[in-house]
């Protein structure tokens, strides 16, 4: 067997880096690519609300539910893909989806109809959210022992350094406030994800899965009760995510006093506390138990950045600003401890030889809080206003709490879905 196809060694107690740098070459490779691919992401999420409600003269539920749609229809393609990655190799097709991603963001310099959002949107989050559950399968099957886990805290980090740095850009263009602008952060969003894909070439290339045996299904996930039930906790969880692409901007907008640059500094705040802690955050999460246990505590943070952030709404603005600070900076410990734990449930759960489709699966987590996220938050958030955050807040925590004894029951039934990587 190849190095390529070898299960990594190192235990988890290795270095991960030095100075920085990864000591594994895959994951330095994966690192640069996170790197180039993220730093449009993050150009595009804090100017991307803005500008379909100001420019284009959107209005905030109607973008909201251009999104939801769109990651609606993305949903229906995330685990054939995560599939055909199994059994084609992750590799390629995870270039292929990268590129066609690239294209749908030059399709949002032509969107200015809620239809054409929708078209848009569908196309891009479908074939990026493919890449993705390509990208964590292929992590997956290359880390193992635990330094799955590491390797995803790893490449958080580094997501953010990309977004915070995209996000500097966005804020020129919020600053600029001119069409031309914004569309030139679409431009650049596209021409990044084309060169992370080119870097993708260089990743060594992973043999497909076996062959099923004999009466297994196609999309075994699919009859995976417990994994469909911890994907869907994984789900509500994730929402919090959506507050900061679109809660955030439009609240601080239209409910506080606070200038509108402060979206870009919440970000950047974001971004560098996860950059500098994500990995010594996610530790002690390569089990599935003490996984779920990270789960109920990072709920409990973001909760109460949801509550802070609430408060900024009728005060003055040197009160908002404060407020608004000091509620992303709750809200972040949250996201770093929860996301530990939803990589370690997520990946302790699969089948080794099937991670491809339970890693699109597990992606579906993300989907459901994309899809359900914009319209939800925005009706709650923005149009019911405070009252909104803490119910919004309470969902989040309900889902974190109720992780935990799912987790044990899927522990429970792992030897009939074959998951030799799940570890109480």
């Amino acid at each position: 067997m190849s190095s390529a196809t070898t299960p990594h060694d190192k235990s988890p107690s290795d270095r991960l880096t030095r100075r920085g740098i990864p000591l594994d070459p895959n994951l330095r490779i994966l690192a640069l690519a996170t790197l180039v691919s993220r730093a449009g992401t993050g150009a595009l999420m804090t100017t991307f609300a803005l500008y379909f409600t100001r420019e284009v003269g959107l209005r905030p539920s109607t973008v909201g539910i251009a999104l939801s749609t769109g990651a609606l229809l993305a949903m229906v393609a995330q685990v054939p893909i995560g599939h055909l990655g199994d059994v084609r190799g992750p590799r390629e097709v995870m270039r292929l989806c990268t590129i066609l991603a690239g294209i749908g963001s030059l399709g949002l310099l032509v969107a200015r109809t809620p239809w054409a959002l929708i078209l848009v949107m569908a196309f891009a989050t479908t074939n990026e959210a493919g890449a993705n559950a390509l990208r964590n399968g292929y992590i997956a099957r290359i880390a193992t022992g635990g330094q799955g886990v590491r390797f995803k805290a790893y490449l958080r980090a580094i997501t953010n350094v990309a977004i915070g740095f995209g996000a500097l850009l966005g804020g020129i263009a919020l600053t600029i406030d001119e069409s031309w602008a914004y569309l030139a952060v679409f431009v650049l969003d596209a021409v990044c994800m084309m060169c992370t894909a080119l870097v993708f070439g260089r990743l060594p290339y992973l043999e497909p899965a076996p062959p099923r045996a004999a009466g297994e299904p196609r999309l075994a996930v699919l009859r995976d009760v417990p994994y469909v039930v911890v994907t869907a906790l994984c789900g509500i969880v994730a929402m919090h995510f959506v507050v900061m692409e679109v809660g955030i901007p439009l609240w601080v907008s239209e409910h506080t006093d606070a200038p509108t640059s402060m979206v870009a500094v919440i970000l950047i705040l974001n971004t560098a506390i996860v950059a500098l802690f994500q990995v010594r955050m996610a530790g002690g999460t390569d089990t599935v138990t003490h996984a779920a246990d990270a789960m109920l505590r990072g709920g409990l943070w973001i909760a109460a950045g949801f509550t802070v952030i609430a408060l900024s709404d009728g005060t003055s603005r040197v009160a908002a600003i404060g407020l608004l600070l000091l509620g992303a900076s709750i809200h972040v410990v949250g996201e770093m401890i929860s996301s530990g734990g939803q990589w370690g449930v997520s990946m302790g759960l699969a089948p080794m030889e099937r991670q491809g489709q339970y890693q699109g699966f597990a992606g579906l987590g993300f989907s459901l809080s994309n899809v359900a996220g914009p319209t939800l938050i925005t009706l709650l958030c923005i149009e019911w206003g405070r009252p909104g955050w803490f119910v919004m807040g309470g969902l989040i925590l309900g889902a974190a709490a109720a992780m935990k004894p799912v987790c044990a029951w899927a522990l429970a039934t792992r030897a009939r879905y074959g998951a030799a990587t799940a570890s109480g």
